[in-house]
C-alpha cells in the first residue's frame, strides 16, 4: 500500500463534507485513487464507522452516504 496524501484524515473529511455526502446521496471514487490517498482499510473503516454502504464495481467505489436500507434491484 502506497499512501501519497500527506493527510489521509483530511482527504476523508473532505470527501464526506461534499454536498452529495451531506445530502445522503452517492459519492464515487476510483479504487486506485482511494488506495493512493488513504488506503483501502482506512477508507472502508470510515464508511463502516459512519454506517454507510459501500459497493465496488470494476475500478470504482460507490459510497451510499446514508444508513437506511439499500435494495439492489437487478
Amino acid at each position: 500500500m502506497v499512501i501519497s496524501s500527506p493527510n489521509p484524515e483530511r482527504w476523508i473529511a473532505q470527501l464526506f463534507s461534499s454536498r452529495a455526502a451531506q445530502k445522503g446521496a452517492v459519492v464515487r471514487r476510483s479504487v486506485a485513487w482511494v488506495e493512493r490517498e488513504v488506503g483501502h482499510a482506512a477508507f472502508q473503516g470510515e464508511i463502516k464507522r459512519r454506517g454507510y454502504h459501500l459497493i465496488r464495481t470494476a475500478n470504482q467505489y460507490i459510497v451510499i452516504c446514508h444508513n437506511g436500507p439499500v435494495d439492489i434491484l437487478f
